[in-house]
């Protein structure tokens, strides 16, 4: 169903006969990111200077560093099978965002009720969710998150440090993992006592932060540095240190899209009216933080507990919305909240009244979004 919709939006997008390659080619989900995923897919980490290898470029640092090995290392042990790596990194974007939606599944009861259902209707049009089935690692880093997230409900460290791990190896945005292992003793392994509940949390936290030294040992491998991933951070984006995050939000919602990357030519209608789309997508993702953190104080004033996953989940939704204002990310922020997906989590439990809203909201600014990224103006 999300193909199914993911499609339809990419047909509106594109003029002429080439709507369906928009979608279907897998040149239609490549954007600026997924060329650097590609390369470390294809021959690992690199990083030079720019002007060594082009002239009239500025002085700073140029290379792949900027990225996390997660997603290219699946990649690369799915193009073992013989495919291209740019076929692989669809299947394994597809079979990711599957994955997703099968353990949110697992996460909501397995049971399909009127709630259920209408949470998992918000998933196929999940704000930013058009980035699940692109060359990114946005589908590996949320389904990472929801595993997590089951092995906290279902009392198994080594399962929540195994999704922790991947998580936060797939992309910055899931080092919240490590966080959130690292509380979750006061919310999870209940049948433990305190000193083995601190031990399990300590213990997957550790493992889920491995992810991280991954990175930079992969990255330290092929340029001999251990702080590559901060030079180029620093030098090429300028990001650096920790940001004020309401510049940040304000940074981010004034982007002018439509004046740096407007397609050339006539413009479908959809694509016209959707230039300014990242603007209502912030209001929307705060809405969503605000239904999540609502949801869950309600519960908890009516049930005077959350249950572990509730727990997890609403730390990780508040984390991940939060993260990229910290760090900067005012070009990208829209594709990191997408990983806010695993709020869903609570969102379950709210109102119908609030649901059939949400779903309805979300419908139409996945459309909007969809046919930014679709004309080429989302990076």
């Amino acid at each position: 169903m999300a193909d199914l919709v993911t499609w339809t939006v990419a047909k509106a997008s594109v003029a002429g006969d080439g709507s369906e390659v928009a979608f279907w080619s897998t040149a239609g989900r490549r954007r600026w990111d997924s060329e650097h995923y590609l390369s470390i897919a294809k021959t690992g980490y690199e990083m030079f200077r720019c002007r060594d290898r082009y002239a009239d470029f500025p002085d700073v640092m140029c290379g792949n560093v900027a990225w996390f090995p997660g997603y290219p290392m699946s990649v690369r042990a799915v193009s073992a099978a013989g495919l291209s790596y740019e076929i692989s990194a669809v299947v394994v974007t597809e079979a990711c965002l599957f994955g997703s939606f099968a353990v949110l599944w697992y996460l909501l009861g397995a049971r399909l009720t009127w709630a259920t259902g209408l949470t998992l209707a918000i998933g196929t049009v999940f704000p930013g969710g058009v980035y699940f089935h692109a060359i990114f690692p946005i589908a590996a880093g949320t389904l990472a998150l929801l595993v997590c997230v089951a092995g906290v409900k279902r009392g198994s460290w080594v399962i929540a440090a195994a999704g922790g791990f991947m998580a936060a190896a797939s992309h910055l945005v899931g080092a919240v993992a490590v966080g959130m292992l690292l509380l979750s003793a006061f919310f999870a392994w209940q049948r433990d006592g305190w000193p083995v509940r601190v031990v399990k949390a300590a213990a997957s936290a550790a493992v889920a932060g491995c992810g991280v030294l991954w990175a930079k040992w992969l990255m330290w491998q092929a340029t001999g540095r251990w702080d590559a991933y901060e030079i180029i951070q620093k030098s090429s984006y300028r990001q650096s240190g920790v940001r004020q995050p309401f510049d940040e939000m304000r940074n981010a919602y004034d982007f002018p899209f439509s004046d740096w990357y407007r397609p050339q030519g006539p413009l479908p209608w959809l694509v016209e009216h959707s230039l300014d789309a990242h603007k209502t997508q912030l209001w929307l993702n705060a809405v969503f933080l605000l239904l999540v953190v609502a949801t869950a104080v309600v519960r908890l004033f009516r049930r005077h507990r959350l249950g572990a996953e509730e727990w997890a989940a609403l730390i990780l939704t508040v984390a991940i919305f939060l993260l990229p204002f910290f760090a900067g990310a005012e070009m990208s922020w829209y594709r990191n909240h997408a990983q806010m997906f695993v709020g869903l989590v609570l969102v379950r439990y709210a109102s119908r009244w609030l649901q059939v809203p949400l779903l309805a909201l979300c419908s139409v600014q996945y459309c909007l979004l969809g046919s930014m990224f679709f004309a080429g103006v989302l990076v």
